[in-house]
């Protein structure tokens, strides 16, 4: 069975990702809301929001297997990573945000990552043969985890993955009153080929609500 997926982003009034101040706290609050048993986040957002931060080098707790704790509600991090560019599991390990780790990975993930993941106690799932399979990987997480809602916490290219394989049913978008400009590669749907009418794919409105700092949060759901 699918669980449910709800994309969640923050976005400036002409439909960045980047280039303005956000409220993390605020994003994260809002989050909070859908009580997600999953955080999925693409392989480049991990790269990209730890390329600034100073992760220390691995030590011995990188190698020690996490304490399960059934009363830990917390939500698990899922990474697709077909080609085993995550190398930062010993850091995301030591955040207090999750409960467990799991790197979804394909028949083509190199051998080498799955040892490095192997060692470092990381739950894999293997799906698809080039790249991910993430239908096949969502129903995974949902039979061998249990997990019933799915947060996705990642740029355009993810959320075009899972908006036209239909898998996603609910956009939520937090915009922000700043006007960045420029050309628009980093946006919440970046689908490199313009949509026919046909393929557009249609959002109903649910709800909108005007939250701190003069932001506005809508929530859609997909009409599949």
């Amino acid at each position: 069975m699918l669980p449910r997926v709800v994309l969640f982003n923050a976005v400036s009034l002409d439909g960045r990702i980047d280039g303005f101040a956000l409220d993390i706290c605020q994003f994260y609050e809002l989050a909070t809301h859908w009580k997600e048993d999953a955080a999925l986040a693409g392989a480049d957002t991990i790269l990209l929001s730890t390329e600034l931060e100073n992760v220390p080098e691995e030590d011995e707790r990188a190698f020690e297997p996490s304490r399960e704790n059934p009363n830990d509600h917390r939500a698990l991090l899922v990474v697709p990573d077909s080609r085993g560019r995550v190398r930062c599991w010993h850091y995301l390990k030591t955040l207090p945000y999750w409960r467990g780790f799991v790197s979804l990975c394909s028949r083509t993930t190199p051998q080498e990552h799955l040892d490095y993941l192997k060692k470092r106690h990381i739950d894999c799932i293997f799906a698809g043969d080039d790249h991910v399979d993430v239908r096949a990987a969502l129903e995974e997480l949902n039979s061998r985890y249990g997990v019933k809602v799915v947060r996705v916490d990642s740029g355009g290219v993810l959320n075009s993955v899972l908006l036209r394989q239909g898998l996603v049913d609910e956009v939520s978008v937090l915009i922000y009153p700043s006007l960045v400009g420029g050309t628009a590669e980093r946006t919440i749907f970046r689908d490199l080929k313009l949509a026919s009418p046909e393929s557009t794919i249609p959002l109903r409105l649910t709800h909108m609500e005007e939250v701190k700092g003069d932001a506005v949060w809508l929530r859609y759901n997909v009409i599949k």
